[in-house]
């Protein structure tokens, strides 16, 4: 496999993990409590997975394009995670927001 579409690969699986980190500490900040600290321990530590693997994937892949595949994945499962889990409504104009910023996003990553 290409070192570039591996580098790729791993940028969409650490947006995906990264979004299980943020489900982790919505979830630390739902408690009684100021901080859950048995839901924000996890979310910190893919935090700190998600630099890791972030260091690799830019080492072979540019910043500018990386990132831009970073944030469209990132966007999208966000939006899957509060819509059907945390069950949070999403109106008319955000829909339009999400999806101006990934034609944006694509349009930046494809002339830029």
């Amino acid at each position: 496999m290409n070192i570039k579409i591996f580098a790729l690969l791993l940028v969409v699986f650490i947006a995906l993990i990264e979004t299980a980190g943020d489900f982790f500490i919505k979830l630390a900040g739902q408690g009684k409590e100021y901080i859950d600290w048995k839901w924000f321990i996890p979310g910190f530590l893919i935090y700190m997975l998600t630099a890791v693997l972030w260091f690799f994937a830019i080492k072979h892949e540019k910043l500018f394009t990386a990132g831009v595949y970073f944030t469209i994945f990132t966007v999208l499962a966000l939006v899957a995670v509060s819509v059907f889990y945390f069950k949070e409504s999403i109106n008319f104009y955000e829909v339009i927001g999400v999806v101006l910023a990934i034609i944006s996003l694509i349009l930046l990553g494809r002339f830029a």
